[in-house]
């Protein structure tokens, strides 16, 4: 479903400068009457209300045909949408490894559908100065459920997040109530009852941990990683990133990080707590507990060093663990387990990293001459933003893929299966009936999207829905000349940081030269490059804060 590794995170460490929606454009729409686009809209719609389009109507949309469940004409999604609502969605079908290029060419040639879904911020960036794509933020009293979802989950900083330099904004994201953090350390649970060491809490006591390992087990790297190509400890420093207050690195490199105290934009490969994240792996490569081939093998190699015992510790998500670590183990280790362990706690304190916003929609500006384009707005509204339109994409048509009880609990249907969760079943929800479909199915509350999680991943979750999300960094929209210069200025910095990190941490450069190493990213105009970035938060905040 959601391609976590493609979720692009949209905040930083401090708190952050939220702009109201009052005086921002929003709602205000283009000061055109919209009298003429009504067509099959509803005369009253609000919160909670079904949608039912006074007149039959249809929509193109992009869509993105996924090769786990190829698209089907026939599925039930579509003819149960259309009893619903009234609308039919006219799908332009592209494969998934095709579709970010294949949307780029139709909005670039102005054949692009109305409704563009799976975007994910900044893509939305590129077609914003064409104006091929309509700035959705004035339209927000046509969709009275997005409207709301914000208010009551507390969105309005990530939705800021989202603004360009005119204070508006050009996608409709998925929305979550509480972050869905997935990516974190697997650990082999039997070797920590062997040795009498609780769950590592904190990033210290994953030190700690390690160590005793590899006293008991001198021969064996305790941590031996994957995802370490192209991006340098591609979760492993994310995630050490993040706990020490920093937006990202590794495999989610980002540039900047807001310091709220200091009230700018600091570069992150060249902070105080970017140094100390080098520090620690050095010493965890120092000592013997981290395997230094974790920047250079493949998964696959480090699957294999943990099914063979090499290895106890590696990064994982709910699926790695179920479908690749103990299957591997079973055949080699029948008496090993794995488990995932919290998110570690690091000097940023506890938190919940993942971001509340997912992918969204871009809307053709065309398609604002339709004269249904107020329907299809409350059309967007129903089907990705209320509870019965997510319910409904999710979970499918209630006695035909699910039941529920008088407490409102949902249960698959028992000849229904997905994800493994009813392996007997003979139909498949997504293949067969075209729900839970990423297209159409993310976001909403945790127990929406928990449904098929297994009871440990809900404990998981648990856990971390407990703590405080990262605050989000406030808006710096850049003007398309800006966009174009740190283009030139960012991949040189990247490939700097990646370079100058992998050194420190292998010890192939001392960390007493930190400072000259600064200087050097001054020489690839990092300087410069934080001027714009603080300069357009500037700017944001006088014309629009």
């Amino acid at each position: 479903m959601v391609q976590l590794s493609r979720r692009h995170l949209l905040f930083a460490a401090g708190a952050a400068a939220v702009v109201s929606v009052a005086g921002c454009g929003d709602d205000a729409a283009d000061k055109k009457d919209l009298a003429d686009n009504r067509v099959g809209a509803m005369d009253k719609y609000g919160v909670g209300d079904q949608f039912k389009a006074t007149t039959s109507v249809s929509f193109s949309m992009l869509y993105n045909n996924h090769p786990n469940y190829p698209l089907k004409n026939d599925w039930l999604f579509w003819s149960e949408l259309t009893k619903r609502t009234g609308v039919k969605i006219e799908p332009v079908a592209v494969p998934l490894s095709d579709y970010e290029q294949k949307r780029s060419v139709l909005i670039g040639a102005g054949d692009a559908p109305f409704i563009i879904p799976k975007t994910y911020h900044p893509q939305e960036e590129a077609y914003v100065s064409s104006g091929a794509i309509l700035p959705v933020s004035d339209y927000l009293d046509l969709m009275p459920n997005f409207k709301d979802s914000i208010e009551k989950w507390n969105l309005q900083a990530e939705i800021d997040a989202l603004r360009q330099e005119d204070g508006k904004f050009y996608l409709l994201p998925g929305l979550h109530e509480k972050p869905w953090q997935d990516y974190t350390l697997a650990v082999r649970m039997d070797i920590l009852e062997e040795l009498k060491i609780p769950v590592p809490q904190t990033w210290d006591d994953v030190y700690t941990m390690l160590k005793a390992m590899k006293a008991k087990y001198p021969n064996v790297y305790p941590l031996s990683d994957r995802f370490g190509k192209p991006n340098p400890a591609g979760n492993l420093l994310n995630m050490l990133a993040v706990s020490y207050g920093l937006s990202g690195a590794g495999w989610n490199f980002q540039h900047t990080s807001w310091d709220a105290n200091a009230k700018k934009f600091i570069y992150n490969g060249s902070s105080e707590q970017y140094k100390a994240i080098l520090e620690y792996l050095h010493k965890l490569v120092a000592e013997g507990l981290l395997d230094p081939e974790t920047f250079t093998q493949t998964d696959d190699q480090a699957r294999q060093k943990l099914a063979s015992g090499k290895s106890f510790v590696i990064s994982a998500n709910a699926q790695s663990l179920v479908n690749d670590y103990r299957p591997d183990m079973a055949k080699t280790l029948p008496n090993a387990r794995m488990a995932k362990i919290p998110f570690p706690i690091g000097p940023a304190g506890p938190m919940n990293p993942a971001p509340r916003l997912e992918n969204g929609i871009m809307i053709s500006t065309k398609a604002r001459d339709s004269k249904n384009f107020v329907a299809m707005m409350q059309f967007i509204d129903w089907l990705w933003y209320s509870e019965a339109g997510k319910e409904f994409a999710k979970w499918g048509v209630e006695g035909v893929t699910y039941t529920k009880d008088s407490s409102g609990k949902h249960t698959l249907a028992p000849d229904v299966d997905v994800l493994g969760l009813n392996p007997k079943g003979t139909k498949h929800l997504q293949k067969d009936f075209g729900f839970y479909n990423g297209i159409f199915a993310y976001g909403g509350k945790p127990e929406l999207v928990q449904a098929f999680f297994s009871p440990e991943e809900v404990e998981f979750q648990k856990v971390l829905n407990a703590r405080p999300p990262v605050p989000v960094a406030p808006p710096h929209p850049l003007s398309d000349a800006e966009r174009e210069q740190v283009t030139l200025w960012e991949t040189p910095l990247k490939d700097f940081v990646y370079g100058n990190s992998l050194k420190f941490i292998l010890g192939q450069r001392n960390l007493s030269e930190w400072d000259a190493y600064v200087n050097e990213l001054n020489g690839k105009h990092m300087s410069s490059y934080l001027d714009v970035i603080n300069k357009a938060y500037d700017r944001y905040q006088k014309n629009h804060g």
